[in-house]
């Protein structure tokens, strides 16, 4: 018996078709309209949608189900009707605290003050003062570049035993005519406040008349990296030995002479140890094994990662190391999935509790232990349901669907995700060492580039740098300034005095 059915548009007459081929070609343009659905969410996300993954349950009172109220058809009014009819009238009152307004932001005390007196405009002759009026504003004024001379003098010493002359103090680079002031403003407006040098050179011809060359700003930074790279390695040391690190990578576009017309995509390999508040940036060529692989050499403890698969095969053959995973990671898979397939929310809500239970744990502040003790208590139930729920979805769900792939993700790595919950000290996620890039891509998308891989391995040290003292709070400026006053004469064996949280406690009072 013929049959009939329409394909890419075309009628097709068959004599048969096997029924597994039918099937596997309606699960395919099942999957493939899955896709579709998905990758026109995500565009119209993009384009009209927030940002943020945040999620409201359904449940919530706050519903988003609100937003998207449907009136139907809206019914004509009879206004004659309406305007005869007299409504019963209701007052409702009540009462309510007032809010009060927060104010202005007090003006710091510690900024310097100029007192500007100002007189009536008549005479005061014979008045007696009772009080008077302060009103107090903001002012800014240019910093200042000063020009400063060391002046030596020289005497000589009695029946011919020589000259006596008083000799140069330490600086950072002794052959420059940059003090360490200058350097570490220009660094640290290049890395932390994102201008690259040739917008400073601008910012310096046109507030100071001062010309500053490129080619002289480079080598002022290069020769300050040179002398900082004890104490990058002496953070290196520290971080690897904290026991346990967070880690990422993201990618660098690096000029490189083999490549006319074209730049290198490097990667600069992040390593945060959440415990010591510090930050190491390593720059490597590629985002293969090898890049890590000899770094983690040196480091036995707990390794908290995304699903990137080159951590897997890095610590596949280590018992010195447990390899933790990141729950947001796998909260985002359902995030972007739920646009298309609604039971991704049911995962959310779980997410949702998760995150519940490690914010109650900040706001009680407890330690490590009774924080692994409320997690196996609160939150190893409620992954134990979450798993035994995405072990009932996947059955049906299509592979390599959004919400397949959701569900594989979070299934593959169980074992990894729930290792948070046996140590106290491990965080849910890897966030604190995503939200260290940040720096990185709003600086890349100002200078664009490195000028080589040696420039790009220079980068690396300074967001290291300032990266730890964002996380403690300290002023990067002042911290470096102190550090090129210093480093050039302190002692190799106490180099470790001088990293972001040692110099907080034994800086000059």
């Amino acid at each position: 018996m013929l049959k009939k059915w329409i394909k890419n548009g075309r009628k097709v007459v068959s004599c048969g078709m096997d029924t597994a081929a039918l099937l596997l070609e309606n699960q395919e343009l099942k999957t493939e309209n899955e896709r579709l659905k998905f990758r026109l969410a995500e565009l119209l996300r993009l384009i009209h949608g927030q940002k943020s993954e945040r999620f409201v349950s359904p449940s919530s009172t706050h519903s988003t189900e609100q937003l998207l109220l449907d009136f139907g058809e809206v019914a004509p009014v009879d206004i004659s009707a309406a305007e005869a009819a007299s409504p019963e009238v209701e007052e409702i009152t009540y009462q309510r605290k007032k809010q009060q307004h927060p104010g202005r932001h007090p003006i710091p005390a510690h900024l310097p003050a100029e007192e500007v007196v100002i007189m009536p405009q008549a005479s005061v002759e014979g008045l007696q003062e009772i009080g008077k009026t302060v009103v107090e504003t903001l002012e800014y004024k240019p910093g200042s570049l000063i020009r400063r001379r060391y002046i030596l003098p020289k005497y000589a010493l009695a029946n011919g035993g020589g000259v006596l002359q008083g000799s140069m103090p330490s600086r950072p680079l002794p052959k420059s005519i940059a003090e360490s002031g200058l350097l570490s403003y220009l660094i640290t407006q290049k890395f932390v406040y994102h201008l690259p040098f040739y917008r400073l050179i601008q910012l310096f011809k046109q507030e100071y008349d001062a010309r500053l060359r490129a080619n002289t700003l480079n080598d002022w930074f290069t020769g300050v990296c040179e002398l900082l790279q004890p104490l990058y390695e002496c953070l290196r040391k520290k971080v690897l030995a904290s026991g346990y690190i967070q880690a990422d990578e993201s990618p660098i576009q690096v000029q490189d002479e083999q490549k006319q017309g074209n730049t290198h995509k490097g990667y600069q390999w992040i390593y945060s140890a959440p415990l010591l508040d510090l930050l190491f940036f390593e720059y490597q060529k590629g985002r293969g094994e090898n890049s890590p692989k000899e770094l983690l050499k040196q480091f036995s403890g707990t390794l908290q990662t995304d699903g990137y698969e080159v951590y897997d095969k890095l610590v596949k053959h280590r018992d010195d190391i447990v390899h933790a995973g990141c729950m947001a990671h796998a909260r985002r898979y359902f995030f972007k999935a739920k646009d298309v397939e609604p039971l991704a929310e049911t995962a959310l809500a779980y997410f949702a509790r998760l995150y519940a239970i490690e914010r109650h744990i900040k706001e009680q502040e407890m330690d490590s232990n009774a924080t692994q003790l409320h997690r196996q208590q609160e939150a190893i139930p409620v992954l134990n349901t979450l798993f035994a729920w995405a072990e009932e979805q996947r059955a049906a769900a299509l592979p390599k669907s959004p919400f397949g792939k959701a569900l594989h993700y979070l299934l593959q790595r169980k074992e990894k995700l729930t290792r948070y919950c046996h140590d106290g000290n491990v965080e849910i996620d890897n966030n604190l060492v995503e939200n260290s890039i940040r720096p990185l891509a709003l600086g890349r998308k100002n200078y664009l580039f490195a000028g080589s891989h040696d420039a790009a391995q220079r980068i690396a040290m300074m967001y290291s740098f300032f990266g730890s003292c964002k996380k403690q709070n300290i002023n990067p400026q002042q911290w470096l300034k102190a550090v090129l006053d210093k480093i050039a004469t302190h002692p190799i064996n106490k180099i470790e005095e001088l990293l972001p949280g040692k110099w907080v406690t034994a800086q000059d009072p």
